[in-house]
């Protein structure tokens, strides 16, 4: 499984998408720069992960500050089951759900952020390093490993060599803390009772359902962080 994940940027543009597949979406910084510098960054492009999801042209200021049930998007381009945003990059786990639908929302997506972010940061250029980057999530295994692997990247942030180096009971205690009061991820969707769908952004009800109650996915991630122990070194950055 592993060893599959290294090479999904080779796959780039010769992997075709098809309606009803799941596939996990990726792009990074130019030159890995920073592409998040403040909170007001995240929040744009979070918002954005919503209101381009629709075939409908969306005009941000005419919106920003309408309640996001209240908007028309028209037809929903793909469908999302996870994200995380993370200083120089973010990961989705997509569903293609009508042909085309994936590429036409991740080229809204950042159009409109490099947009923003290069008028707010008073810089000119390109943004991001290359087109999207995809793999095909074609196992349930690999679907699985998707969803904790894009819920456990911010772990970086904090451990940043976790992968090799292993964990201490204390440092997944640490750890767990860090994850649930991430603000720029889809953890605290699958984590908290209330459903604090942050701007509706997911669409769960397209997507397995792995997890039958927060705790079976608070289980889940625990077994992840367990697991990554013995197999230290391995996935993706």
């Amino acid at each position: 499984m592993f060893l599959r994940l290294v090479s999904f940027k080779i796959m780039e543009r010769k992997l075709q998408f098809s309606v009803g597949e799941f596939y996990h979406i990726y792009s990074r910084g130019v030159d890995k720069r920073n592409i998040f510098l403040n909170q007001n960054d995240h929040a744009r492009f979070m918002k954005l992960l919503f209101l381009c999801n629709g075939s409908e042209p969306i005009v941000f200021r005419l919106v920003q500050n309408k309640p996001l049930d209240k908007i028309k998007r028209g037809e929903k381009l793909t469908s999302i089951g996870a994200y995380c945003l993370m200083p120089n990059h973010f990961h989705l786990l997509a569903r293609e759900t009508i042909e085309g639908g994936i590429t036409r929302y991740m080229g809204k997506l950042l159009t409109s952020y490099s947009m923003y972010f290069n008028k707010k940061h008073e810089r000119i250029g390109t943004l991001f390093s290359s087109r999207f980057h995809a793999s095909h999530a074609d196992s349930d295994e690999y679907l699985r490993y998707l969803f904790s692997y894009i819920h456990l990247n911010p772990v970086k942030i904090i451990k940043p060599n976790w992968r090799e180096r292993g964990l201490l009971n204390a440092d997944r205690t640490l750890i767990i803390k860090h994850l649930s009061s991430y603000p720029y991820s889809s953890y605290q969707d699958y984590s908290n009772d209330d459903k604090n769908n942050r701007g509706q952004i997911l669409n769960r009800e397209d997507f397995p359902e792995y997890f039958q109650s927060t705790r079976d996915f608070s289980d889940f991630i625990n077994d992840w962080l367990l697991y990554n122990d013995t197999v230290q070194g391995r996935g993706l950055d």
